[in-house]
């Protein structure tokens, strides 16, 4: 195993003590006072006193039933308890799943730009990787004729994220139906990070988990997104092969063998109370996509954007005079941060300019007024230089 170097490392080291970050890709974040609040007020007394009672024992490998049951509600009729396997961070979920699957002998297909786990962590595990580029000109949409062409006798595996991460988009039921359709012809395995599903701005658009879709199906789902649970570090696999249970867990065996129980219970307490919390964070993440569409109004010769339809985050093109990777620089230095093009792929030659921003958090219009400030002292000297 030849692991990557991390893409985020060089952002984290230029941002680092920013007073205004655009680079959080997350929804509000939750704190305990309030999970314990919703629970006591639905009357979920047991399950708060479950959460100050329990012992610091370890928990069964792969999450414990309750914690599955609740998780499994999120899904059809073909998920249950044992068709979860839960880990400590979608991160993880990202890298076993790979590791269960592949090895030396495997090709795998996989979209530039994107989350590098969901790119690497397929060559992580030994296997051969094809990566597929989507352009901005295109909408960032994936052409399933280019994925059919790039299978090969060995392919095994084709890595998704659906809503896009970067750039906040979402595939049509066509094409995803397409995409299930050509890996069942050829035997694929389809890990579709799905992160940012149950955030579509119109929910009209939210597409059928992978798990539910398709027999070969695996769904990588974190709590840190769409339920702004970030310090949980709970993430999980849908699946609907049951066999695949022992096999996921195997493969964690030598990594962390368990969740906290503290984690788990508050997971419980989050899921429990999901509509509205995610009711709460859409009219966050609406506020904020309403700014930021002045904001592109207002600049249109400076930035553009494919505007996103799902998530909290999008990626917009600056088409003044410096790369995003200058651009993250000078903001930097004015206590902003951003993520360039460089945080989301090897070769960022077609998107050089993209840089991502997140906009799922409270205080998000507090930086995107620094983000102004700065834009207006700048934009004259850059129209010059259009």
């Amino acid at each position: 195993m030849i692991l990557s170097e991390p893409w985020s490392k060089k952002h984290k080291a230029v941002t680092k003590g920013t007073p205004f970050s655009l680079s959080n890709s997350f929804a509000e974040p939750l704190s305990n006072a309030e999970l314990i609040a919703r629970s006591l007020a639905r009357g979920d007394q047991g399950l708060v006193d479950d959460y100050q009672n329990h012992a610091l024992v370890y928990t069964e490998s792969g999450g414990s039933s309750d914690l599955r049951e609740e998780i499994a509600k999120l899904y059809g009729p073909n998920i249950g308890a044992e068709n979860i396997v839960v880990f400590p961070g979608g991160q993880v979920a990202l890298q076993i799943a790979a590791f269960a699957l592949l090895d030396d002998s495997s090709h795998a297909i996989a979209f530039s730009p994107g989350y590098q786990s969901v790119q690497a962590a397929p060559r992580h595990a030994g296997a051969r990787v094809t990566t597929i580029p989507l352009r901005p000109e295109t909408g960032w949409r994936i052409n399933p004729a280019e994925v059919e062409a790039a299978i090969q006798p060995n392919t095994k595996y084709l890595a998704l994220n659906e809503p896009y991460n970067p750039t906040g988009t979402l595939m049509s039921a066509e094409t995803q139906i397409q995409l299930r359709d050509i890996a069942r012809k050829h035997g694929l395995y389809i890990l579709s990070d799905e992160v940012y599903r149950l955030l579509e701005h119109d929910a009209k658009d939210r597409l059928p988990a992978m798990a539910d879709l398709y027999e070969k199906g695996l769904s990588v789902v974190t709590m840190s997104k769409p339920w702004g649970a970030c310090g949980l570090t709970i993430g999980w696999l849908a699946f609907q092969d049951t066999q695949l249970r022992q096999t996921f867990i195997d493969a964690q065996y030598f990594g962390t063998a368990c969740i906290g129980r503290a984690s788990e219970l508050q997971a419980i307490m989050v899921l429990r109370a999901s509509n509205d919390i995610l009711e709460k964070n859409m009219k966050i993440i609406r506020r904020n996509m309403a700014l930021l569409d002045d904001f592109m109004g207002k600049y249109s010769d400076l930035f553009d954007w494919v505007r996103p339809r799902a998530g909290a985050v999008a990626f917009v093109n600056f088409k003044g005079p410096l790369s995003s990777e200058q651009l993250g620089n000078e903001l930097a230095k004015a206590g902003i941060s951003i993520k360039p093009a460089y945080v989301f792929g090897e070769d960022t030659s077609w998107y050089r300019d993209y840089f991502r921003i997140g906009y799922g958090e409270e205080i998000m219009p507090k930086a995107l007024e620094a983000l102004i400030d700065f834009v207006e002292t700048h934009k004259d000297e850059w129209r010059a230089n259009l």
